[in-house]
């Protein structure tokens, strides 16, 4: 097909333009052979394509810094993707996505690489790289502009005495960023600005350690320069004579710059730029012709099919044979069984090439469309994050309805938590991690996924723990496709519900913040928060930490078998619980805000207000008397076909909106 050759030729060109630019995205890539080549059809490379593909989307992008691996054994593959501290979310997903397609192929077969590009540096290994500080210089440019012969002394040494002072205040960031930026004055009355920063994944000294190499590192050429910028792997320097830590400050151009090619700096890159020039206009040549072939020869019917093809092969990538299914869970044997939901039974089974899944079997009373359905389990499972349950996969056949999960080998967080004996496992260290899992889990939903997704069921029985407990939130993203199911089955837990959710149906973000603050509460205390127990008493947990809160012993709300640990940190997480907790809606924080305040003890929290709550002596009636009325209602509007959003029926429901 026509179309089909001139997709490939527009990508192979696409690569090529992006390749040639080669001085506008800094220096060529590292590729590095010593630890071995992978074979371009193995483990390894599907491993490194699986991990790659997923980094840009999955970058808690708010911070610019993300790391992970995947994979097993020798076929494991890590990577980090870090930009500069002065780089947009935006800017930064963008370099991230666009290194991620490049970098492979300038690297072909190499099993560890690094590249600094634009705004961004890609790394990957077959080895473990977090934390471990590398200082080897990926690139060093000076700015062609020099000081005045009579002040080169002393403008080199404000430099450093800035350079310096930044170093220490970048290496004591946080776990999330260390990055410093200053100004100050330098001879003939100018002014001299500086940035600083490392990954954050350094300590404290092996950061001041590679930015000290940095700036120690300092070639001939740049002497008496105004401007250099040094890169190192783990870390990286600039300073100009200019303000350009901003995104919407000048950066150095290509024509001010040098690198420390060998030869002459300025006339190598003079050649660089007739190169690329010559390039560029060749390769425009190119794609004017290939639109014009294209806009001859594709028909909007053939675009039409090209699109419906696309359709059916993401359908069909995710869609599984009922027999493999039932084979898989042994025909969906009892001893398979892994619980029970109002949506239906979920199993555990083992597929043919060996890989564990959990396996949901929706009620046979859905009255959603085909269509509908597909299109909804397409959505999610485009939806990855290492604190979310990964969707793989749906079953249609007869009247069946299954949905393939990754199976989360130590159930939820409800068996531990609740559990007097299995509580004691959960100490507070992992506690602290369950906790700030949940929390980048839901900032992912609520602003960096494809989607705005309002989860609206966040519980801890909807709280999985991998093998090795850290959180992953489940039963996200099926608003339709849960709906008809629940409408007459769902068991509403208003404890974790929202006043003005559960009151009036009206939901945001801010609902989810609510009911993470009650899972932190629930997480600290290791009791549910409907039913606290205070020696004989019976109370529910809002009631009884905001009493203890007020009378300034909140620490009595710890779980016993918490005593030994760092009671400053666990105080502080009842703090933010009762943040999240507020009735004023527009009092509680974000979960970007919440993120922050968990990694960073720099942030003064603010006094809570009074929670939403109800009083304990009533709440058994107001639950029944409520939930009632609202399932009338939802009953009434859908016989009318309207489309209910008002009702608590939808309590479990997750809300999709398109960005």
């Amino acid at each position: 097909m026509v179309s089909s050759r001139l997709l490939f030729l527009l990508s192979a060109i696409l690569i090529l333009i992006q390749a040639s630019a080669l001085p506008a995205f800094l220096f060529p890539p590292s590729c590095n052979n010593s630890n071995g080549n992978y074979t371009s059809n193995g483990t390894y490379k599907r491993n490194l394509n699986q991990l790659l593909s997923s980094l840009y989307s999955n970058t808690t992008i708010d911070y610019g810094f993300y790391y992970s691996s995947y994979g097993q054994n020798s076929d494991q593959v890590y990577a980090i993707g870090f930009c500069g501290a002065d780089v947009n979310p935006d800017d930064c997903r963008s370099c991230l996505k666009n290194c991620s397609t490049l970098l492979t192929q300038l690297c072909p077969n190499q099993k560890q690489a690094i590249w600094w590009y634009s705004q961004c540096m890609l790394r990957y290994s077959n080895s473990s790289i977090f934390g471990i500080m590398d200082s080897t210089i990926q690139l060093d440019l000076c700015n062609n502009e020099n000081v005045s012969a009579n002040h080169v002394d002393q403008y080199n040494d404000d430099v450093h005495i800035l350079l310096n002072n930044l170093t220490s205040e970048a290496a004591t960031g946080g776990s999330l960023r260390k990055y410093a930026a200053g100004s100050a004055l330098a001879p003939e009355f100018k002014k001299l600005y500086a940035l600083v920063q490392c990954t954050p994944d350094l300590s404290e000294q092996d950061c001041t350690n590679c930015l000290l190499i940095a700036i120690a590192a300092y070639p001939q050429y740049c002497t008496g320069k105004v401007g250099r910028s040094v890169l190192l792997t783990s870390c990286k320097i600039r300073y100009e004579d200019y303000s350009f830590h901003s995104t919407t400050a000048p950066a150095p151009s290509s024509t001010n710059t040098t690198t420390t090619s060998e030869g002459n700096p300025s006339n190598t890159l003079r050649m660089v730029i007739i190169i690329v020039v010559a390039s560029v206009a060749f390769v425009v040549l190119i794609v004017s012709i290939c639109i014009c072939v294209y806009l001859r020869v594709s028909s909007p019917m053939e675009k039409a099919a090209e699109n419906i093809d696309d359709e059916i092969s993401s359908v069909e990538s995710l869609q599984f044979d009922f027999s493999t299914i039932s084979a898989a869970t042994d025909d969906f044997s009892e001893a398979n069984k892994l619980g029970q939901g109002g949506f239906g039974a979920v199993y555990k089974g083992m597929l043919y090439n060996g890989q564990d899944v959990a396996v949901k079997r929706l009620s046979t009373n859905s009255g959603q469309g085909d269509l509908e359905f597909k299109n909804e389990v397409l959505l999610v499972a485009k939806l990855q994050h290492r604190n979310l349950v990964r969707l793989l996969g749906f079953c249609m056949e007869r009247n069946e309805r299954l949905l393939i999960y990754e199976f989360v080998p130590n159930t939820s967080l409800d068996h531990f938590l609740f559990d007097p004996i299995k509580r004691v496992h959960l100490n507070w260290e992992k506690r602290y991690k369950i906790i700030g899992g949940i929390a980048r889990g839901l900032l992912y939903l609520h602003e960096d996924s494809r989607l705005r997704i309002i989860h609206r069921d966040l519980k801890a029985s909807n709280i999985l723990l991998d093998e090795e407990m850290n959180a992953k939130i489940s039963d996200f993203g099926m608003a339709k496709l849960f709906y008809w199911i629940k409408l007459n089955q769902i068991q509403a837990e208003f404890g974790y519900m929202a006043l003005e959710y559960t009151m009036h149906g009206q939901f945001s973000v801010k609902s989810d913040v609510f009911s993470f603050g009650v899972l932190v509460l629930e997480i600290v205390s290791g009791q549910k928060n409907n039913c606290f127990r205070n020696g004989e008493n019976v109370e529910d947990l809002l009631s009884y930490a905001w009493k203890n809160w007020r009378e300034g012993i909140a620490s009595h709300i710890i779980d016993p078998t918490l005593r030994h640990s760092s009671t400053i940190e666990i105080m502080r997480c009842i703090h933010i619980g009762l943040l999240c907790v507020q009735e004023n809606v527009t009092n509680r924080p974000t979960m970007a805000l919440i993120v922050l305040m968990l990694n960073s003890y720099s942030i003064t929290l603010p006094v809570p207000s009074q929670p939403a709550f109800f009083m304990h002596s009533n709440i058994e009636s107001d639950k029944s008397s409520n939930w009632e009325l609202n399932l009338e209602v939802a009953r009434s509007d859908h016989s009318k076909g309207h489309n209910v959003q008002h009702s608590a029926n939808e309590a479990s429901i997750t809300e999709l909106y398109p960005r």
